[in-house]
């Protein structure tokens, strides 16, 4: 493989693209078992919904079969519409993205540039510093916490609030945290929000926020009429189930879900998912059952870890974090050529752990089994 430093287009690109890696998904289980010969894998990698989409969904998606010649709706005025009345706020503080990567990646492109800032923590979702780089900005990464004031591997909002000067233009917030899990209470996460300059955009990332049900977990959304400078983002790819449609969302104020849209390209996001979204919102039915059975998949993780003595990160999300005490590439490698998938997490500065997805129940003991074997 061409190694990305050989390429002779490089120095005709921007600035930020010559140390830039692209981000990793996780193995599709076709590729896996094409590449071992194998069948019957397992992935718990991509924290996907295990439960799949909502049957309201499905049937929104075979009803729009004759129309795909079509454009979609350019400015997805439905599910924008149907956005704003779930959340009690006017259509137009809506923006709509290919995924919520999509909306964090016009939050870059519209509010950073050479010479600016963006501020996140350590061990955050790895698109913050892609978008980051890509539009030639620079990256600020606040240390996590270790442990002694607040939770190992959590967002330190003291830490963060220290690197923010002149230059600062966006704060990228996870809660819950992809990779860790960890999340931030209402009191901190707000009292950090209203202590920014107002000139500093601040992005909560609320990809996970369906999953999580500890009491002190605040919803960001209720806080935007107090914040011009805030956007929360969300997304359909996991509780909802709709990964594979691509379709996520930003809410914000109005003022700045139209400097949003000047920079979205039209119809990113396709008539399949729009009609999908609009179905699964109204399904919270299916969104109450796949909370039950990750938290049921959670315990039984959990306790698995428990059983072999492994240290894990206590996670919200659909997710966790279990530390191997060893290369987690190297474990990872072995579980799939036994068709688990997982993600090792080292580019997070994580080496020894392994971030697994909350599967079904035979899913999740498939993996444990597998790992308590591979560790052996």
């Amino acid at each position: 493989m061409q190694k990305i430093t050989d390429n002779p287009f490089l120095k005709y690109a921007a600035p930020g693209i010559s140390g830039l890696h692209p981000y990793i998904p996780g193995k599709p289980i076709s590729e896996l078992e094409r590449e071992f010969g194998i069948c019957d894998s397992v992935k718990l990698a991509s924290n996907e919904n295990p439960l799949g989409a909502s049957p309201k969904a499905k049937a929104a998606v075979a009803a729009l079969l004759d129309e795909l010649a079509r454009y979609p709706d350019g400015g997805g005025f439905e599910l924008r519409t149907a956005l704003a009345k779930f959340h009690s706020i006017e259509a137009e503080a809506v923006t709509l993205g290919n995924g919520s990567n999509d909306v964090l990646d016009l939050i870059a492109r519209t509010f950073l540039a050479p010479g600016s800032e963006a501020i996140f923590s350590e061990h955050a979702f790895a698109v913050y510093p892609i978008c980051t780089q890509a539009v030639g900005a620079t990256s600020r990464v606040a240390p996590a916490h270790d442990g002694s004031a607040g939770p190992r591997f959590g967002h330190n909002l003291k830490a963060m609030r220290e690197l923010v000067g002149e230059k600062t233009r966006v704060v990228f917030i996870a809660n819950p945290n992809n990779p860790t899990g960890t999340w931030l209470p209402k009191n901190e996460l707000l009292e950090f929000v209203d202590g920014l300059p107002s000139q500093v955009i601040v992005v909560v990332d609320e990809a996970y926020t369906e999953y999580v049900e500890e009491g002190a977990y605040p919803d960001a959304t209720q806080w935007l009429g107090q914040y011009p400078n805030l956007i929360v983002t969300r997304t359909f790819s996991k509780a909802y189930g709709l990964a594979a449609l691509r379709v996520g969302y930003g809410l914000s104020h109005p003022d700045v879900a139209e400097l949003l849209n000047r920079v979205r390209q039209p119809f990113n996001v396709n008539a399949p998912a729009l009609a999908a979204a609009l179905a699964t919102l109204g399904d919270q039915a299916h969104i109450r059952q796949s909370v039950a059975v990750n938290r049921t998949g959670m315990a039984q993780l959990i306790a698995g870890f428990e059983k072999l003595g492994l240290d894990y990160i206590p996670s919200v999300g659909n997710f966790v974090c279990v530390d191997v005490g060893r290369s987690g590439a190297e474990v990872d490698a072995k579980l799939l050529r036994e068709g688990c998938i997982t993600r090792p997490i080292g580019g997070y500065g994580m080496p020894q752990h392994l971030r697994i997805t909350v599967g079904l129940e035979d899913e999740n003991q498939r993996f444990l089994q597998t790992l308590e074997s591979v560790l052996k």
